[in-house]
């Protein structure tokens, strides 16, 4: 197949609130909020995008606010954490700095599959980590926020490794070899290492067995899906003819105006394929991105119902 995966596209996660989530991302940790929008299959939650300086493939982590959602429970058969990517090693001990003073739990700096790396979690017990980019090579970084809070040389510009845990260890390790091609990077009896694309921190998934714990359950605290970048609508549609090739079932080609998706869930885990373009600069000016409700042509024509029954939500930046 001549239209491999490229690396991380975004990670979908669920929120108890879309008003704390925004202080956490912006002002803790310096990612840009690039497009604040509902979900297309539930408009009456927002789905807001944090991503680097211009919404950059590979660097958006979103979020979706269900009101009324119960808290998620950890377990197994489930994306357990999300990764992003700073500069160097010394953009960890900068952020390690950064956590004690807003009281970030965190796990301080360790070593992971030979980088460095930052666990923490936000109010909700979402699990992230910081990994540091000192030596990597591979698919590139986006591009810091350049009026965020933290400095341009430190901050967050990036999408890192996926975590994913599961029970059925080998047979999910054969299912991402043969059905994404992604290229076994190291293996050891309980955690296996993997790439795709150009490989590095921006195109990795690191693979976990946990065959005791009990299976997780979506909630809040959770993740909702991760996605792969292909580079466009052939691409996508080549995966589509892939899917119905090989019997798995599947959304079908979606278009998400921002970029088109493809969804299939492998075992537990929720596997998207999304473009990438058209991207998120083409419908709000670069100085106030994220500060509207954006929404997309085909959902233009119900904004009077939308904007009346999600409840307000200031996002302004700019002065």
């Amino acid at each position: 197949m001549n239209y491999p995966l490229l690396g991380i596209h975004h990670v979908t996660a669920v929120t108890s609130s879309a008003e704390k989530n925004y202080d956490f991302f912006t002002n803790v940790l310096g990612m840009r909020l690039v497009k604040k929008t509902v979900n297309q299959d539930d408009i009456r939650t927002y789905h807001t995008f944090f991503a680097d300086d211009k919404g950059s493939p590979g660097t958006d982590m979103t979020f979706f606010d269900f009101p009324g959602y119960n808290k998620g429970t950890r377990g197994t058969n489930s994306i357990t954490r999300t990764g992003f990517r700073v500069p160097n090693d010394a953009a960890l001990d900068y952020y390690l700095a950064r956590f004690a003073e807003f009281d970030v739990k965190n796990d301080g700096i360790q070593t992971l599959f030979g980088k460095k790396v930052l666990p923490f979690e936000d109010f909700d017990g979402q699990r992230y980590q910081l990994v540091s980019d000192e030596n990597n090579t591979g698919v590139a970084p986006g591009i810091p926020w350049q009026n965020g809070p933290v400095p341009t040389d430190k901050a967050i510009y990036g999408l890192g490794p996926i975590e994913i845990t599961v029970s059925y260890f080998d047979e999910f390790k054969q299912l991402m070899e043969e059905i994404y091609q992604m290229r076994l990077v190291e293996d050891h009896e309980e955690v296996a290492l993997f790439e795709v694309g150009e490989g590095g921190n921006g195109g990795q998934m690191i693979l976990r067995k946990d065959d005791k714990s009990e299976l997780a359950y979506p909630g809040y605290g959770e993740v909702h899906h991760v996605s792969f970048r292909v580079a466009d609508h052939e691409a996508i549609k080549a995966w589509e003819a892939k899917y119905n090739t090989l019997q798995l079932r599947h959304s079908g080609w979606v278009d998400r105006f921002y970029f088109e998706a493809l969804y299939a869930r492998i075992g537990h885990i929720l596997i998207e394929i999304s473009t990438d373009g058209p991207g998120f600069m083409g419908d709000e000016p670069y100085e106030t991105l994220g500060e509207s409700l954006s929404l997309p042509p085909f959902l233009e024509s119900e904004r009077e119902q939308i904007e009346a029954t999600v409840r307000p939500f200031d996002t302004t930046r700019s002065k």
